[in-house]
């Protein structure tokens, strides 16, 4: 078998590796800005509309509901809109339904990327590992070519070999963080669209 080939291969691909962890570091940092702007508008809407939804439970007047329905680009407002027009037609036979649906319609935009940012979060360290051993092995190979340079190549190459460890885990973390982050912003989006949904369900008993 040809050794020297495979460690000339291993080192190849140990450039590769860090390319492509380069590569994801710069399309994460992307998009985890794309959805910090996308999902922020989102959770101020979600919170002006909790704010108007608990004035009108604590006056108990479901007449304001309609000023809840006037901002299309609000999911909760669009839901409460879809809702009411449902609730005054049908009462709150097949309510539930129709906010299912809405949910299962609009939830996918709001998760766009994610999975991706969980994607290079869970794998990007373990890339990155591999990118070390392959680099190790070239080392100790540079080694067993010059032994006379003693443990200086090894030293060397192990530290250069580390760095992609190192950019593994710098890649790594922030899609982490930012998965965790944007995955509690479509949950708390979900929630006040079921603070609708509660809300027509009591308009419709109110009315029936």
């Amino acid at each position: 078998m040809n050794f020297q080939g495979l460690f000339s291969l291993a080192q190849g691909f140990a450039d590769i590796i860090l390319w492509i962890l380069m590569l994801s570091s710069v399309m994460s940092i992307a998009l985890i800005l794309e959805r910090f702007f996308t999902l922020g508008k989102a959770v101020k809407k979600n919170k002006a509309f909790r704010m108007m939804a608990n004035d009108v439970i604590e006056r108990q007047d479901y007449s304001k509901l309609d000023e809840l329905a006037q901002d299309e680009n609000s999911l909760p407002q669009k839901a409460m809109k879809h809702g009411l027009k449902h609730a005054k037609a049908h009462g709150d036979k097949g309510l539930d339904e129709v906010f299912s649906s809405f949910v299962l319609i609009e939830k996918p935009p709001l998760e766009r990327y994610l999975n991706f940012l969980a994607t290079v979060g869970s794998n990007a360290p373990f890339v990155g590992l591999l990118g070390t051993v392959m680099g190790i092995m070239k080392a100790f190979n540079d080694l067993a070519q010059n032994s006379a340079a003693g443990n200086e190549v090894v030293m060397l190459g192990i530290a250069h070999a580390l760095i992609a460890t190192a950019i593994g885990l710098f890649v790594a973390i922030p899609a982490v963080i930012g998965f965790n982050y944007y995955s509690k912003m479509v949950k708390d989006t979900v929630q006040t669209i079921e603070v609708a949904k509660e809300l027509c369900l009591a308009y419709a008993k109110s009315k029936g």
